[in-house]
């Protein structure tokens, strides 16, 4: 009789502890300077009749500039690679650094940069959002100290969570370890 209420007990416990919840690493700087929530009021609507429709062309153009601009910006903004179990960043990388802090100064200076750390499947998941941090956090020491100001800067870790490539190969697993470059307006 002891063991069907013991055995019972032990199963609620384990069905009322449940799994627990994974979510990336974010740093909290980033999350400091958030404003508030501001309650928006109700818009209108309005009917326009189809003669009334027709846009004005240079302002269609002038904002698929801005966002084209950002993209091309973007473009030129290559990965930075890490080996395995890594997150100093290697003479080679060093280039794309530089590259990545010039264009930071010049054509992407009126925007704010994210950095997305990456890993490859290796290791727990704890583990690869904690490495994905330390990844993005060595990248962003690199171009602070290239003049890049650091309040323009907010860091987060995908882990294995957001892979290039999903072979079983070496070379796969290495376009996994990486820090992306996202602008933001």
């Amino acid at each position: 009789m002891k063991n069907i209420v013991l055995s019972g007990v032990v199963a609620a416990l384990l069905l009322f502890t449940g799994c627990s919840t994974k979510e990336p690493a974010v740093d909290s700087k980033a999350n400091e300077t958030e404003k508030p929530a501001v309650e928006v009021e109700v818009v209108e609507t309005e009917v326009v009749a189809s003669e009334d429709s027709a846009v004005n062309s240079s302002t269609s153009s002038s904002t698929s500039n801005s966002d084209l601009s950002m993209a091309d910006i973007e473009a030129q903004l290559s990965s930075i690679y890490f080996d395995f179990d890594q997150f100093s960043i290697d003479a080679d990388m060093q280039a794309k650094i530089e590259t990545a802090s010039e264009i930071g100064k010049n054509s992407a200076n009126s925007f704010n940069v994210k950095l997305e750390g990456n890993c490859d499947e290796w290791g727990s998941d704890e583990y690869n959002f904690a490495l994905g941090l330390k990844r993005a956090d060595a990248v962003k020491k690199a171009i602070v100290a290239q003049g890049i100001d650091a309040s323009r800067i907010s860091m987060v870790s995908y882990g294995e969570s957001n892979p290039v490539c999903s072979d079983k190969t070496q070379a796969c697993w290495a376009k996994n370890r990486r820090v992306d470059f996202k602008l933001l307006p």
